[in-house]
C-alpha cells in the first residue's frame, strides 16, 4: 500500500494523464486541417464506423447554403463545430452534429471562384480562421465570425502586394488553403495562366499582425540560385511557377513542402528558355525562414500545363527494415514521385529520359524528363488503337479513324502547328487537387485519377484585328482559338455580345468565374477586345476540326522566332456522342503499397448513369476531390461528376461496401469527426465548374450509423 504522503503526487500525475488522454481524443475527435493533419494525410483513428457498420450509414443532417454555383470545399470541424464556405465564399459556422447554422460571415467582396477550404490556428488561449476570399487573406474569430481588426487592415490583407509589381495591376486569388506553422501563415497564390501574370512567390505571413515575415521567389531574381535556369528577363516578364494546389508541413521539423505549377504562357515557352527553376517543382523549404532546403523538378521547361497539382502527402515507408520519413508527390502526368522528405533523396530511383524536340520557331523543349522506376503509372501514358475505346463498334471505328489523324508519340510530345497532338493523361490529370490518402500504419497511398486524354495544337497569335491578339493570348486556352468553346465545360463565346452586356463581360473579366480566373485587363485592351467579342465569326476563321492538314502557308509565313504562340483550346478527345473516345476505365481509384512500390489494388471510380443503365456500370468517369482514410478500416470518397455518389470502400481490398447518391456531385474531399460520442462523415457536395453536364448548388451533408 502506498503512503499517504504519495497520494496527492499520485493525484496529480493521474490527472496530468487524464488531461492529455482527453486533449488526445479531442484531437481526434476534429477535422482541424484540411488535410486532416497538416502533413495531408486524409486520415482519421475514428473506427465507430467500420467495415462491419458501413453499410447501415444513413443522411443525418443536411445544411444548404441557399447559393447555386458549385463547392470544392474541405471544412473544418473543430470541438463540435464545422467550418466551412458557400460558392460565393460566406464563411460561416454550423453546429457539427446537427447542422444548425451559428454565423455567417460575407466579406462583400466578388469571388465567384471555388474556394477548396480554410486555415485554423490557436496559441491555446486565442482562435483564429484564416481564409482567402479573392485576394484578400482574412483573420477571422471563429466564436463571433467577425474579422479580427489588429489582422493586416481591418482583419485583411491584400495578397496583390510585395510582389515587386504595382499592386492594382495584379490577378491574385488564394483557392487553396495554406499552411499554419507556429506564429505564420504560408500561403501560395492562383494566377492567369498567360501573359501578363504575376510571379508566384511562396509567402509567410505574422498570423497576429498579418506583418509579411519571409518570400520565396520560384522566378528566381538576378543573383539567386536557378537564376540561370531561365531567359535573364524573365523575373520582370514571366509569371506563375505559382502553388494553386496547396502545401504539406513536417511540423516536429520545421519543412514546410510547396508543389508549384508551370511559368506562363503555359504552352510556349520561347520568352522563358530553359529548364524554368522552380516552376513544376517540389520545394522543400525551412517553414521558419524560407530557406530552401531541397528541391525536385518534376517537368522541365513545360510547355504542357503539367502542374503538380495536389498538397504532397507525408507518411512513413519502411524500405530494408528501415522506417523513413518520406514525402509523396501526384502528378497529372499520372506518376508518383516519392523522397525522402529530410534529404530530398529518391525512395526508389528516378530517371532522365530522352524525350522529342520542339518544331515551333523560337522554342527551345528541354531534352530529357524525369520518370521514376517505380510505382507504374496509374494512368495510361500512350493511346494506341489497342487502348481505344469499345463502348460501342462504331465509337471504336470512329476513335481508330481520328488517332490515325493525329500525333500520338507518348508523354511529353511538344504541341505543334497545324495537327492535333494527343496528350494523355489529359490536361485535367491523372491527378488532380483533391490529392491522395494515407494510412500511417501500413504505407499505402490511395490515388483517384482521371485517365482520359486530351488534344492539341498551337496557333499563331500574330492578328490584325483589334482585340484578337488579346483573345489569342488570354481567352483561347478555354474558349478556342475562333471563340468555339469546348461545350459544356467551356461555352463558345460565338455572338457573346448577344448574350451579354459589355459591362456584364468586363464584370467577368475583372472577377472571374468557375474555373476562369481574373484578368487585369484595361484601357485600350479591354475596348479592342469587348468590340472583338462583339463581331461575328468570320468565314476565313475555321474551327480546330477542320483543320487536319499539314501549316497552311499562311501559317508557316507567321512562323517568326520572335513571335508568340498559344493553345487552340483545352479539348478532349471524344467519341461523336461525347464519351472518352479512350478504352475504360475513364477514372480509377488505386491503393499502392509505397513499402514495395507495388499495387494491392485498382478498380473503377464513377459511372455515367445512363450507361449504367445500359449495362455499362465500371466505366469510371471524371473525378475531382480526394479520399480519407480511417481506423475502421475504410476509405471515403465522393468525386465522380456525373453519378453525384459517395462511396465506402474496404481499404484492404477495395470492395465498395457502402453508397448514396447526393444531389449534386461532391467534388470535394470529405471528413469525419465525432460529436458526443457519435462518428459522422461529412461532403460538400455542390458539383463544380469542372462538372457542366450537371446542375449546381451549395448543400454540405453528413452520414452517420443510426
Amino acid at each position: 500500500m502506498k503512503k499517504t504522503a504519495e497520494l496527492p503526487s499520485l493525484i496529480v500525475a493521474a490527472l496530468a494523464s487524464f488531461a492529455c488522454t482527453a486533449v488526445s481524443l479531442a484531437q481526434q475527435a476534429d477535422w482541424p486541417a484540411p488535410g486532416a493533419t497538416s502533413g495531408n494525410s486524409h486520415y482519421s483513428s475514428l473506427a465507430q464506423i467500420n467495415r462491419s457498420n458501413a453499410a447501415s450509414l444513413k443522411e443525418s443532417w443536411r445544411f444548404d447554403t441557399g447559393e447555386a454555383g458549385g463547392l470544392e470545399t474541405t471544412p473544418l470541424v473543430i470541438d463540435g463545430v464545422l467550418y466551412g464556405l458557400t460558392p460565393s465564399k460566406k464563411v460561416f459556422a454550423i453546429d457539427a452534429a446537427t447542422g444548425r447554422q451559428i454565423w455567417k460571415f460575407d466579406s462583400g467582396v466578388k469571388a465567384p471562384s471555388a474556394s477548396r477550404g480554410l486555415n485554423w490556428w490557436t496559441s491555446g488561449k486565442e482562435n483564429r480562421l484564416l481564409v482567402g476570399i479573392a485576394n484578400f487573406l482574412y483573420a477571422i474569430d471563429p466564436a463571433t465570425g467577425k474579422p479580427i481588426a489588429s489582422f493586416g487592415t481591418d482583419g485583411r490583407i491584400d495578397l496583390r502586394e510585395n510582389l515587386g509589381r504595382p499592386p492594382e495591376s495584379q490577378s491574385v486569388s488564394l483557392n487553396s488553403p495554406g499552411v499554419v506553422y507556429k506564429d505564420l501563415i504560408i500561403v501560395g497564390s492562383s494566377l492567369p495562366e498567360s501573359i501578363p501574370a504575376p510571379p508566384g512567390d511562396i509567402r509567410a505571413y505574422d498570423v497576429r499582425t498579418g506583418a509579411l515575415r519571409w518570400s520565396f521567389h520560384t522566378i528566381p531574381h538576378p543573383g539567386e540560385p536557378g537564376y540561370q535556369t531561365w531567359s535573364p528577363d524573365s523575373w520582370k516578364t514571366s509569371g506563375a511557377a505559382n502553388n494553386w494546389a496547396g502545401m504539406a508541413l513536417d511540423a516536429e521539423r520545421g519543412i514546410v513542402y510547396v508543389p508549384t505549377g508551370s511559368a506562363v504562357p503555359d504552352f510556349y515557352g520561347a520568352g522563358r528558355l530553359g529548364d524554368d527553376l522552380y516552376a513544376n517543382t517540389l520545394l522543400a523549404l525551412d517553414a521558419t525562414t524560407g530557406k530552401l532546403l531541397w528541391h525536385f523538378q518534376g517537368v522541365h521547361h513545360d510547355i504542357w500545363d503539367r502542374d503538380f497539382p495536389a498538397p504532397p502527402i507525408l507518411l512513413t515507408v519502411r524500405r530494408n527494415g528501415k522506417a523513413i520519413p518520406a514525402v509523396a508527390q501526384t502528378t497529372k502526368q499520372g506518376i508518383l514521385f516519392v523522397f525522402d522528405r529530410v534529404s530530398g533523396k529518391p525512395i526508389f530511383p528516378i530517371e532522365e529520359r530522352p524525350v522529342l524536340a520542339s518544331d515551333i520557331p523560337g522554342e527551345v523543349a528541354a531534352k530529357t524528363q524525369p520518370y521514376p522506376s517505380v510505382p507504374e503509372a496509374f494512368a495510361p501514358q500512350t493511346v494506341t488503337e489497342a487502348n481505344l475505346t469499345n463502348r460501342t463498334p462504331a465509337a471504336h471505328a470512329w476513335a481508330v479513324e481520328r488517332l490515325r489523324q493525329v500525333r500520338s508519340d507518348g508523354p511529353y510530345v511538344p504541341l505543334s502547328v497545324g495537327k492535333d497532338t494527343l496528350v494523355t493523361p489529359s490536361f485535367e490529370g491523372g491527378a488532380e487537387w483533391g490529392g491522395p490518402a494515407s494510412d500511417p500504419s501500413t504505407g499505402v497511398v490511395y490515388i483517384n485519377a482521371n485517365n482520359y486524354a486530351s488534344l492539341g495544337m498551337l496557333i499563331s497569335s500574330a492578328s490584325d484585328l483589334p482585340g484578337r491578339a488579346t483573345y489569342l493570348s488570354q481567352c483561347s486556352v478555354c474558349h478556342g482559338d475562333h471563340r468555339q468553346g469546348e461545350p459544356p465545360a467551356f461555352p463558345s463565346l460565338n455572338a457573346v455580345g448577344k448574350r451579354l452586356t459589355a459591362a456584364q463581360i468586363s464584370d467577368t473579366i475583372h472577377h472571374g468565374k468557375g474555373r476562369m480566373p481574373p484578368f487585369p485587363i484595361e484601357g485600350r485592351q479591354l475596348n479592342d477586345l469587348l468590340s472583338y467579342l462583339e463581331t461575328t465569326e468570320s468565314s476565313l476563321e475555321k474551327p480546330p476540326s477542320e483543320q487536319q492538314g499539314e501549316t497552311s502557308s499562311a501559317e508557316k509565313s507567321q512562323q517568326k522566332p520572335d513571335g508568340q504562340y498559344t493553345i487552340t483550346g483545352y479539348r478532349r478527345f471524344l467519341d461523336p456522342d461525347g464519351y472518352p473516345a479512350t478504352a475504360t476505365p475513364w477514372g480509377s481509384l488505386n491503393a499502392i503499397d509505397l513499402n514495395t512500390g507495388k499495387y494491392l489494388w485498382k478498380l473503377p471510380l464513377g459511372q455515367y448513369p445512363e450507361l449504367a443503365a445500359q449495362g455499362l456500370p465500371d466505366t469510371g468517369s471524371e473525378n475531382y476531390g480526394g479520399p480519407i482514410v480511417t481506423a475502421g478500416g475504410l476509405l471515403f470518397i465522393a468525386a465522380t461528376n456525373f453519378d453525384h455518389k459517395i462511396r465506402a470502400f474496404d481499404k484492404t481490398t477495395g470492395k465498395l461496401l457502402w453508397e448514396s447518391t447526393m444531389p449534386f456531385a461532391g467534388n470535394a474531399t470529405p471528413v469525419t469527426y465525432m460529436v458526443h460520442g457519435k462518428q459522422y462523415i461529412a461532403i460538400a457536395a455542390g458539383g463544380s465548374s469542372m462538372n457542366p453536364r450537371g446542375p449546381t448548388g451549395g448543400v454540405y451533408i453528413a452520414f452517420a450509423l443510426p
